[in-house]
């Protein structure tokens, strides 16, 4: 029961201004993050009883999130509700709450930094099984023809003879083994206070396969300059600046948040430098230099960690994986220095092959990522998980897949929980702060 039980999150904006069905919880105009199974909650859906039988069906969903990500090639001070999105819609990801139109049409849109093209399902469409956006009551609505420069910038495009008119049709793939066929729309698009006219988007009306996320995606992809992603179509509102701080799956109350633009972010916030791969644009690459387990550095060929535009090789920050994937060689590394400080015996979990005693917790050391000119070192519970039906608690990273093209090294969304992640594009930076989201 457990692994089909959701760990969505609801995140909304409570403001004292307004009343709710659920206003007995403390309100304030800030952000609050509600989980669907917490106390206050407007969903009617059971708290999970097994946390590690959630996380480890999260993390089953990894490999064809990383052969999605090994996929990708290049093609020709506000505040917005963001939440966890795990089962409800079949992906590990996190949703934000978004409105499309005028009047505004409320949308739970998976956040994802590795995607550039928005889309969300739109009436009549064919497989969607949730929400749906409906073009016809939306007074900003309008199609747009395949002679409009956004259509070039769109994988997968269809359009009619050059010079022919005709609407800007585009099929993609997501998450492995699905797929969806759009039009490409504009509208206005609402995140928190700020509205962001003729947003361009995909209108999804067929869709194959189960990742797609029901109520559409919020690319937040790094792209490039003209491309499709969030940060490209509100240069002049955001200035290329999001900052987000992810939730813990398994705390009884949340507080998540995502900003846009510059105004609010940190002020003292450790930063290392974005690789631009132009292969890849879409991809946040950082240059991991190193790992340390506890005070011992861990031995890893240089080419292992090293940055390759042509291969796709190197290290990513990643908002849809769920545990921080290694190729192998680099995660055996980690794993036989940490079982050599730990002692054994080790169990495997799901994922987890390194699981052990939870009474031997008090001698497990820290991870720590070497980026250029920035360490981080992990809180105990972005590198352990523990099971509540025996006393073990596991390493919480893996091996990437060996039947996809292993180069890339991911850090995922476990790793980064209660922790602001600064994403500067203008400075070509990332930041990560200590923020306790729960």
């Amino acid at each position: 029961m457990a692994l089909a039980i959701a760990t969505f999150l609801f995140i909304t904006l409570l403001s004292t201004t307004k009343t709710l069905a659920f206003d007995s919880c403390p309100s304030n105009e800030q952000l609050s993050v509600i989980p669907i199974y917490g106390k206050c909650s407007p969903f009617n859906t059971p708290k999970p009883t097994s946390w590690e039988n959630t996380l480890i069906n999260m993390a089953s969903k990894d490999p064809q999130r990383l052969s999605y990500l090994s996929s990708l090639v290049a093609q020709k001070p506000n505040s917005a509700p963001i939440a966890s999105g795990q089962q409800v819609f079949n992906i590990g990801n996190y949703v934000v709450r978004a409105k499309i139109g005028t009047p505004g049409q409320l949308m739970f849109m998976v956040l994802d930094t590795s995607s550039d093209t928005a889309w969300v399902p739109c009436s009549g469409c064919t497989g969607c099984t949730s929400s749906v956006f409906t073009p016809n009551i939306s007074s900003t609505y309008g199609s747009m023809e395949c002679s409009v420069p956004e259509c070039t910038q769109v994988k997968g495009q269809s359009c009619p003879a050059a010079g022919a008119p005709g609407a800007c049709f585009f099929n993609q793939s997501y998450g492995g083994a699905s797929s969806f066929y759009a039009t490409l729309s504009r509208d206005s698009l609402r995140l928190g206070a700020d509205v962001i006219p003729n947003y361009s988007f995909g209108c999804i009306s067929a869709v194959s396969g189960s990742s797609i996320p029901p109520q559409g995606l919020l690319g937040l992809g790094r792209g490039s300059m003209g491309s499709m992603s969030l940060l490209s179509q509100s240069m002049s509102l955001y200035s290329g600046v999001f900052s987000y701080c992810l939730p813990s799956f398994k705390s009884y109350y949340f507080s998540g948040s995502l900003k846009l633009g510059p105004l609010g972010q940190p002020k003292n916030i450790r930063t290392t430098p974005l690789l631009k791969n132009p292969h890849r644009p879409s991809l946040y690459y950082v240059n991991l230099t190193g790992i340390s387990v506890g005070r011992v550095l861990v031995p890893i060929a240089p080419k292992l960690l090293a940055f390759d535009p042509n291969t796709g090789a190197g290290t990513i920050i990643d908002s849809g994986t769920v545990i921080t994937r290694f190729v192998q060689p680099i995660y055996s590394a980690i794993r036989d220095e940490f079982r050599k400080q730990v002692k054994g015996p080790f169990t495997s979990l799901g994922a987890f092959d390194t699981c052990f005693a939870s009474t031997n917790e008090a001698v497990a050391p820290a991870i720590i990522l070497h980026f250029t000119g920035m360490d981080l070192v992990l809180p105990m519970e972005n590198s352990l998980i523990h099971s509540s039906a025996s006393p073990l608690a596991c390493l919480a990273m893996a091996a990437a897949p060996t039947n996809v093209n292993s180069v890339l090294n991911v850090i995922a969304n476990l790793q980064q929980q209660n922790l602001r992640i600064l994403f500067d594009t203008a400075n070509s930076r990332l930041g990560i702060a200590r923020e306790l989201c729960n």
